[in-house]
């Protein structure tokens, strides 16, 4: 009998916090909907209740499902800096104020995403930090954060979240908001004049599989075994699969946004199929939001002592080159997707956290500009593309020079290595001869094969005429 009266009364709080009308912890005051796409809007309501929901000069009804969900599609809106209202009725009303209509971008990643721009425990703070925080106010930028939270099945909503705010100084610095991220959408919010909405989920020292769906791992046989499903009783950490996906990413799937940038891969460094756990990710996102493949832009992890004791260091087996290729394989096999180079961008290899962000949200943003927004401006690394042999010197062709090569310091270029059939590398000279690279060493007659780059600590001087660095690469494990 007791069994049954408790039974009863969950039931009755189930159902009592069913009728009251809720919303989505995504919306919300001071949100930015996104332009030019259907506009999804949801929340829970009494079972069976009719909901409506107004937005300038729309209204849609549906009515809540069984369990009390429901769900509208507004039509596609219009780019506005004049806020603007949200209201959904359902028995009560609940109203939504200064609302704009722009770009909404997603950030995620670990601790290189998540890095603020001023203080953070244990870091340095990101170049220039006070000033850039005394220049961050931008009223039509909006910002929201989804605080750390881990679970075994996906949320329906958030529990722990900073709700949408306009960017301010005071505003980034108090919930410690992502320097990248904030970065990247101001250049977007000033290049394209639009309102921007910026959601930030992500949680420091994190590998990828946290962070993907079941869906997505199910898309790459080879990761199709991974473990997803759990129950309230299995121990789950920051590192148990799916389980950052459930709580911080699952609640706000379906809120209509124009792409993802992503910062990670630090903490599965040295894998040899990270491409292809990209691959789960990006598939496993792209298909829980349901807007088909949207834009994924993602950062190179910069070099870094990974090995210490350098005494013994070689090149042959530092996991850091061969993850780089890795990175770049899912840059050129995953549609839609690019990736930046930042191995001119660290001013300590001890520092696991390069402090120049603001080059970082440039160069994610060039990204945007380019292939998203299409701007036609240069926003791609200089990639091997093809080698020849002349003789005693190998010959590199490369995509993307930006109309030529240069050496970025003006000084000889660095970090090429040539070997011959016996595949030992020796160092290398290199030059520019008009649109390729020409690479020869004393005592190689027959070079087959170049690296360049190839060392965790490597931060060459290539680039295009753009000044984006060269992508490392070794002839020896193409990328494509």
């Amino acid at each position: 009998m007791k069994a049954l009266r408790l039974a009863l009364i969950l039931l009755s709080v189930q159902l009592a916090a069913h009728a009251e009308l809720k919303l989505s912890a995504i919306f919300g005051d001071n949100m930015v909907l996104q332009q030019q796409l259907a506009v999804p809007v949801w929340g829970w309501a009494a079972p069976g209740a009719e909901v409506t929901v107004t937005f300038g000069d729309q209204t849609k009804t549906t009515r809540a499902d069984a369990d009390g969900k429901w769900l509208v599609k507004l039509g596609k809106l219009k780019a506005s800096f004049t806020p603007q209202t949200l209201t959904v009725a359902a028995g009560e009303t609940k109203t939504f104020t200064n609302i704009l209509v722009g770009e909404v971008w997603l950030g995620s990643g670990q601790s290189n995403m998540e890095k603020p721009i001023g203080l953070q425990r244990g870091q340095k703070p990101v170049l220039n930090y006070q000033q850039e925080l005394a220049a961050a106010d931008y009223p039509n930028i909006r910002i929201f954060q989804v605080d750390k939270m881990l679970d075994a099945q996906p949320r329906t909503d958030l529990e722990k979240y900073h709700p949408w705010q306009a960017c301010s100084s005071n505003s980034l610095d108090t919930v410690h908001f992502s320097a990248a991220l904030y970065f990247f959408g101001r250049e977007l919010h000033t290049n394209l004049n639009v309102p921007v909405g910026l959601i930030h989920s992500s949680w420091g020292g994190t590998r990828i599989e946290p962070w993907t769906p079941p869906v997505g791992f199910a898309s790459v046989p080879s990761l199709a075994g991974i473990k997803t499903s759990y129950s309230v009783s299995n121990k789950i950490a920051a590192t148990t699969p799916t389980a950052l996906y459930n709580a911080m990413i699952a609640p706000i799937e379906g809120y209509a946004m124009r792409g993802a940038i992503w910062y990670q891969g630090e903490s599965n460094h040295g894998e040899t199929n990270y491409d292809l756990k990209m691959a789960a990710l990006i598939n496993g996102w792209r298909k829980v939001w349901n807007e088909g493949a949207f834009p994924f832009y993602f950062v190179e992890i910069a070099p870094y002592k990974y090995i210490k004791n350098l005494t013994n260091y070689s090149s042959e087996t530092d996991p850091l080159p061969r993850f780089w290729v890795q990175q770049s394989r899912a840059a050129r096999h995953i549609k839609h997707t690019g990736m930046i180079v930042t191995t001119d961008l660290v001013d300590d290899l001890n520092d696991i956290h390069p402090r120049d962000k603001a080059s970082v949200g440039h160069r994610l943003a060039l990204l945007a500009l380019d292939k998203t927004y299409e701007r036609e401006v240069a926003s791609e690394s200089p990639a091997f593309e093809e080698m020849k042999i002349k003789g005693n010197v190998a010959v590199l062709e490369f995509e993307h020079t930006a109309g030529g090569l240069i050496s970025r310091d003006g000084q000889p270029l660095t970090w090429f290595e040539v070997a011959e059939a016996d595949g030992k590398f020796v160092l290398a000279e290199a030059k520019i001869v008009g649109k390729t690279v020409e690479v020869s060493a004393a005592g190689v007659a027959q070079p087959v094969a170049v690296r360049f780059a190839w060392n965790q600590l490597a931060q060459p001087n290539l680039a295009n005429a753009a000044g984006l660095p060269a992508e490392p690469f070794n002839t020896k494990l193409p990328v494509e």
